[in-house]
Parts: C-alpha cells; structure tokens; sequence
C-alpha cells in the first residue's frame, strides 16, 4: 500500500471516529471539574391578530445558567446540577400609556426575595449523550417556578443523530423529528401529537371549538462533543373555529449560548448510585416528570354565587333569550356556579321567582359541575306536579349540552326512572337521553356504565312499546345518539314497519356517516325505493332514495332511480329529478362526479326525461360565505296531485373546515288530506289519518315531535277555536361553546385558551289552514343572541396577562310559506328575510407585574344590513302575484 493510501485510511479512520454513520455526531458529554455558564434569554409574545388592537404582550426574561457534573456511571450516564443565576425580567407597558413610541422602552418587573431565592435553587437531571433520563428537584417549590426550571432543562434535551422518536420535555410526550448536518442538530416537534394530563376539554362539536396551528423548531450548535448553544421557537395561533378575524398568536423564543471559556468547577461526588449521590445534596430532591405542572389562576375580582346571593332581592335576570345582554348573563351564571358549593345553588333554585326559573336551570346544567347537579337532582322532582317548562328546560338544557359528562347522564335516567310522566316530558326524556348518549360516545366514553345503561333504556323500550307513536320515539332517540351498532335496529324497523315507523327509522339512518352506510344498508334501501318486498308510502321511498345517493352511489344506483322515476306519480317523480338536478350544482355532493358522466347518456339526459310537470320543488344554495364558514338553504316541498301540501322540509346548514352541522331542520308535515280533498288514495298506500305536525332538529338535535291537529274533529276545533297565537318550538339559552385548553409552552411559560358561546333563542311556528279560502299558511320565527368569549391567559413568576375578544350578535330570521289551492295550477310563495342584524366587538389586553397592573380596550360596532333572500326566480315571481291578489 502507497504511503498516499496508508494516508487516505488514517483520515478515514478519524473521521468515523468523531462522525457516525449519515452524518450522525459522536455521544455528547460535560467534563468532570469544569463549571459551563450559559447566557438563557426567553422572549414572549402575545398578540391580537385582527385590527383594532389594543396592542398585546412582550416579555423578556435573561439569567446566567451554571452546569456542571456531579457523577458519571461506566454506561456513560450523568448527574448534572442545574442553577439559574441573576434573573430579570421586563416587560413593555401598554402603547397607549407610553409616552416614547409604540409599546416604549421595556421596563424592569421587580421580583420578590422569596421568588429569588427559588429561582437560584439548583436542580439536578440524569442526562446521558443528550437525553435528559429523569429530572429531580423539589416537589414543594412554587409550580411557576419549577415549570420555568423545566424549561430551561428542555434545551438540554435532544439527540446526536437522527430519526424520529418520543421525547418529555415541558410541552409534554411529544413526538420529534432530527435532522443531523455537519455541527448541527435540529429538532421539529409535532405539538399536536403530544400528551399531558389535564389539559382541558372542548365541545363535542368542532364547529364550536378552536382552530389551533402549533409548530415548533429547536436548532442545537455542537462542538467537540459539547453543546454551544440552542435556539428554540415556537409559535401558536388559536381562534374560534367560527371566527378566525378573532385569532391570538403566541410566539416564544428560548436561546442558551455558552460562554468561553469554561471555568473550573467542583469535583465529581463519589457514589455507587445515582441516588447515593443526590442523597449528599443539600436539600431534598425528588424524581419529578419533566412535562410542565398545570397552574389554575385565581380570579380575585370574579363575582361568587354567595356574594350574589347576599345582594339577590336587588338583581334583575333577563329572560329574554332574544337579547344579548341575557346571552352575557347566562355566560356570568355558569362561570359562577361552576365555583359554587350545593347548598347555594339549591338556593338560588329555590328563591328565584317562578318566571327566571327555568333560566337558572338552564345555567346550572350548563355548569355542569358535581354541585350544580346534585343541586338539581335535589330540586327537580319528576314524581310532583311540577310545571312542565321546567322540566322540559331541564331535559332540553342536557340534549344541548355541549360536552355532556356521565354524571349528567345518570341524573337524567335517574330522573325518567319507574315514573309517571306526562307524555311529552316522557318523549323529551327520552330523545335527551339518545343525544347524551351520542355525545358521550364522541367523547370515547361508550365504556361508561351509564352509556350502558341509557343505550339499553332505549332499546327495552323500543323491544316493548306497542303504538306506532311510542315507537318513532325511541327511533328519534337511537339517530340522536348515532350508534353503529344500532343500525341492524334501525334496518329492521325502515323495512317492516308501518309509514311512520319507517320514515323515521330511514330519518336515523341518514344522519350516519358515509362510512356506516354499508352496503347492507344500500341494498335494504334498494329494496324500499324499488318496493321489492311490500309498497312503502312516497315520503319512505323518496328517503331511501337521498340515503343511495347522499353516501358514494353506484353509477346503477343513480341509474335505476332516474328511470325508476319515468313510473312514478308526477308530483314525487318532480321532487326526485330536481334533488339529482341540485347535486350536480354542488361541488361537494359526493354523487357529482357520477352523476356528471351518467348525463353523458343522450337517453336520460334529455328534455322529455327531465321536463315533469308539477308543483313540488326542491332548492338548495349558499346565504353567507366568509373565509371560516359557509352556510346554506336547502328546501324540499311535496304536493300531492291534487295540490295540497304533503311535506315540507327546511334546513340551515353550516360548513366550515369540511366539518358539516345542521343548525335547524324544520319538517311539516301533512297526511290524510286527499280524502278531504276528494282524491284517490295511490296503489298500495294505507288511507292515513288526518293530522298535521311538525319536527325539528336543531343544532343535530332531534326533538320530539309537535302534533298541529290529529283526526278531523280536531281539526275543526282548532280552526274555530285558534287564539292565533303561535306554538313555541324552542326558547331558552344553552351554551354552544364550552372550550378550556392548557399550552405549556417549552419555556415552561403556561398559557390557557378559554371559549364559551351562549345563545339565546326564541323559535315559534305557526300553520293557518283556511278551508274555506283553499289557502295553508306557515311562518316560523327565529329570534336569537349570540354572545362569544374567547380568551388567552399567560402565566409566568413575574407576570401575568389575559388577551381577550368578545363578540355579540343580534339576530331576527323569518320564514313565511303561503300555499294557495284555489288557483290551478296551486301557487305557492316562499319567504325567507332577516332582520338588519346589530353586533359589536370588544378587544382587551390585561397586565399584571409586580405591584402594577394595567388593562387597554379597543372595540368596533355596527349593523348588518337587513335583507330578503331571492331564492329562486319563479318563485319571485309567485310571490309578486300572490301579494297582488291578497291587496286586491
């Protein structure tokens, strides 16, 4: 070998010895006998996104850093001793104050001798080539303190080559990512992979939650087996999922730098063990977790239910749910009585006066903690002749609970429990408790006993109730709560049972996900919509036919049910073609595509096929669109042959981030009217009864169901009897929002998200039926409130601060349907208006450092613009004949 070559190996030789394979660095270690100082510096900022804003938050925190090694095991394991020194902190006051520019020259925040004298107690880490194996210190030390010690020791924790693995550092168990190249290492954390305990809660439904966009990078300099130095940022922006224009970012930035050259510095302490030697330390030291302890800020200033209890004679409650101002006083109840202890909010129920009431139910179920129910199973009792408002408010307040826990659960089934009901709080109860159900099991809490207990409630029930009504109930309940393994139930019932019964189990059917429309379910709906075992009334068929084509249809499917409709009546042949017509408009319907290549066909895409005559309609479209939400108005009305009304469904729709809530459903419906009306009964229909009635669902809630009149005698009474007054559907407040989420920050700086909605409502329908004018009339009016709290609370030893936006609304939506069937063919005008819709916005930075404490606001108001929805263009132009003929 050439003395070139012997040369060449050498080299080699040294570099593999100080580089690992793909370029990964050589262990790291810190040397016996020598002191290493590092300059720390953490920045901290928050900051309202959206103009007008009242500024935000900086905070500035630089120490000295001192490490150095106790003890090393022959594995290579290391006891380091951690100790920050001479730490000061700034912040920059509020840019309103400032007399020297925007945000002014940063100001010093004096920190207490007590706070000092933690801050400088060292603690100690097993450490080993870059990863910190346990960290010890005390348990009893300030959880402030000893979350910004484990911030500091985060920097310490990395890896000298790369992959992907688990680490436990101050945001938690996270997941991390390396990236080795020639001195330097740097590190990507998935933040939304990492687990910690208590971090918060959220509302079952991500429409109402929080948009959360975390990323976070470390860049670490090594030198000769040591680490020189490590940056670290990270960033969080948070809004309403609803509201982006309402964001808050928060950006940290942690930079450790040694300073050369190192100092000399202690001798090792000799010891067997790791645990001999901390036993020589001065002090007691635990093993404590490296994730960041989670601090609960005390409100001085919050008003307690005690405190207004004291002052309650002279406290008005607004029960207007209609008005925002009774939105914010509900929000101010549930904060209170989430704090309060049983016996003063048992009596609260108990003084307050009969008409506030049922408000202060609604409050202590959204409350919702182990006081507040066990104050309400004391005071509610279903045995007595209570009013039933109260106990619908009750029932109702628990269906809409936005996170619903077990305990809520057990005390509504404890309540329906071997009881006498009335029929309508029996029905509440009941698909109450189908909704709990689902809620819980979207929470992954099926395993409770309770869930048990209520998915076997409906089930004995359904199993044993014999009247048709009994059984839509139970059916009602099961689509609330949305359990895979019901469906087979569900099947059953769509296919054997009476047109009732079936409708409303193919109602359940279709609120599952596409993924839990199996093909066992398609061809039991093929079997319904092609009457292949026994006839089903037109409303059954015409929902077997949305489930085939709402949920990835089969080119067949779409095909079979468009020449299926060439032997239909008219009037559902109509509805059917234009429902087909409307998915190939929306970019989202999942039909679309098909759909679109089956119109190729010359032989059904034509004018003969698609040109039924009819009354029956089917519309959908958008109301609003902004950049986090898109919401929409779909319309489905059927007609008999002869005219008159047979269904009518409308429904509120809202989208955002591909997540899809029905905000409202409103189905009339009218049956036995072609008899009165002289017409024959279609082949292999039942003769039905005549009734009229209505269900809703709202907010994907399904309420029981409201009978206008059932049988012609009551027809007549209601008609001759009417007050004119309308029948309320809903009116009440619930909590739409209820969102608490913990972000330790890796600087160990903690910061809280905290959202809560309220919305108040006031929802009323009415249908005037004018036999003798051949006129039918339906209104229903929403009046409702929204208010929104969403805020962003740091804390740290030396200061403490809380971004925060409100946001109220007031709105007023009328839907007016005017059907008349003296004319021919029947016209028939639909009205949709809002109201001009006033709302205003409220910007609030708060600051506390020391001995001062500051608070800057900024805000904007305004008022949307009323306005009446076009809809579509022939019916504009019914509606201008119709308000003609009413003039005349």
């Amino acid at each position: 070998m050439s003395p070139q070559a012997v040369l060449e190996c050498f080299c080699l030789l040294c570099f593999s010895f100080t580089r690992t394979a793909k370029g990964d660095l050589q262990p790291l270690s810190f040397q016996p006998r020598t002191l290493y100082q590092y300059h720390y510096t953490l920045d901290v900022q928050l900051d309202h996104m959206a103009p007008p804003s009242p500024g935000g938050v900086w905070l500035r925190a630089q120490a000295s850093v001192h490490v150095h090694r106790l003890w090393r095991d022959q594995s290579g394991e290391e006891l380091l001793q951690v100790q920050i020194r001479d730490l000061r902190a700034q912040h920059k006051p509020d840019e309103e104050r400032s007399q020297d520019g925007p945000g002014g020259p940063p100001a010093e925040i004096e920190l207490s001798q007590e706070a000092k004298a933690e801050l400088q107690k060292p603690v100690f880490i097993s450490w080993n080539s870059g990863k910190v194996k346990a960290f010890y210190g005390n348990e009893a030390e300030s959880s402030l303190i000893s979350n910004l010690k484990r911030g500091i020791l985060s920097l310490l924790q990395l890896q000298p080559h790369a992959g992907t693995t688990v680490e436990e550092d101050a945001s938690g168990s996270c997941q991390v990512t390396y990236a080795v190249s020639n001195h330097s290492i740097t590190k990507t954390k998935d933040l939304l992979s990492c687990t910690k305990p208590n971090s918060g809660f959220t509302s079952v439904n991500k429409v109402f939650g929080v948009e959360w966009q975390p990323s976070s990078r470390s860049q670490y300099v090594v030198k000769d087996n040591l680490l020189q130095s490590a940056l670290a940022e990270e960033s969080h922006v948070l809004a309403p999922a609803l509201r982006s224009s309402s964001s808050i970012k928060i950006s940290s930035r942690q930079q450790l730098q040694l300073l050369s050259p190192p100092m000399p510095g202690p001798a090792e302490v000799s010891g067997q063990s790791l645990e001999d030697v901390l036993a020589g330390t001065e002090g007691r030291h635990q093993p404590l977790g490296m994730a960041s302890l989670p601090f609960r800020r005390v409100c001085t200033n919050c008003p307690s239910l005690r405190a207004h209890l004291k002052a309650f004679d002279r406290w008005g409650i607004k029960t207007d749910p209609s008005k925002v101002a009774t939105a914010w006083q509900f929000q101010r109840f549930i904060r209170m009585l989430r704090s309060a202890k049983k016996r003063d909010v048992l009596e609260l129920l108990r003084r307050a006066p009969e008409e506030t009431r049922p408000f202060v139910v609604e409050a202590a179920v959204a409350a919702q903690s182990t006081a507040s129910l066990a104050a309400l199973s004391e005071f509610l009792d279903f045995s007595k002749e209570e009013p039933k408002s109260l106990l619908e408010k009750f029932l109702y307040a628990a269906a809409f609970s936005p996170r619903p826990s077990g305990e809520l659960l057990h005390l509504v089934l404890d309540k329906l429990d071997g009881k006498q009901l009335a029929p309508e709080i029996w029905e509440t109860g009941i698909v109450a408790v189908g909704s709990l159900v689902g809620k819980l099991c979207q929470q992954k809490l099926c395993g409770l006993q309770e869930v048990e207990r209520g998915v076997e409630t409906i089930l004995r029930g359904l199993r044993s109730a014999e009247e048709d009504p009994e059984v839509v109930i139970y059916l009602l309940a099961l689509g609330n709560a949305m359990l895979p393994g019901t469906i087979p139930t569900l099947l059953e019932h769509a296919e054997e049972g009476p047109a009732a019964v079936t409708t409303t189990a193919i109602s359940a059917l279709r609120r599952f996900p596409a993924q839990n429309i199996s093909n066992e379910v398609k061809r039991a709906m093929r079997r319904i919509f092609h009457e292949k075992r026994k006839s089903y009334e037109k409303t059954c068929r015409l929902a077997a036919a949305e489930i085939l084509l709402d949920n990835h249809p089969s080119p067949m499917d779409v095909i079979n049910i468009l020449l299926a409709t060439q032997e239909m009546e008219t009037e559902m042949a109509k509805l059917l073609l234009l429902k087909v017509q409307n998915s190939l408009r929306a970019h989202h319907h999942p039909a679309r595509k098909i759909m679109k290549d089956i119109m190729g066909v010359p032989q059904i895409n034509n004018y003969n096929f698609f040109s039924k005559a009819g009354t029956s309609s089917s519309f959908s479209g958008p109301l609003t669109v902004t950049q986090d939400l898109l919401s929409t108005f779909g319309l489905d009305l059927l007609f008999l042959e002869g005219g008159f009304l047979r269904k009518s469904i409308s429904e509120f729709s809202l989208l955002s981030r591909g997540r899809r809530l029905r905000a409202a459903q409103v189905t009339i419906e009218a049956q036995g009217m072609e008899s009165m009306m002289g017409e024959n009964i279609s082949d292999g229909e039942e003769e039905p009864e005549l009734m009229a009635g209505m269900s809703v669902t709202f907010f994907d809630v399904q309420l029981r169901p409201i009978v206008f009149f059932q049988g012609y005698t009551d027809l007549m009474a209601k008609v001759l009897l009417s007050s004119g007054e309308p029948t309320s559907v809903v009116k009440g407040n619930l909590l739409l929002m209820d969102h608490h989420q913990v972000i330790p920050l890796q600087s160990g700086l903690q910061v809280t998200i905290k959202l809560q909605g309220g919305l108040g409502l006031d929802i009323s329908a009415d249908m005037d039926v004018g036999i003798w004018e051949q006129e039918l009339k339906t209104s229903i009016n929403t009046r409702g409130s929204l208010s929104m709290d969403f805020q962003a609370e740091l804390d740290s030893p030396f200061l403490q601060a809380t971004l925060r936006s409100q946001t109220e609304v007031e709105t007023s939506i009328h839907f007016d349907t005017t059907l008349r069937f003296s004319s021919s063919p029947v016209l028939m005008c639909l009205q949709l208006r809002e109201e001009q819709v006033p709302y205003r916005e409220i910007f609030t930075v708060s600051k506390s450092a020391g001995s001062q404490s500051s608070t800057t606001r900024k805000g904007r108001r305004g008022t949307m613009p009323g306005r009446e929805f076009a809809l579509h263009q022939t019916n504009s132009k019914v509606c201008n004949l119709l308000l003609t003929l009413e003039k005349e």
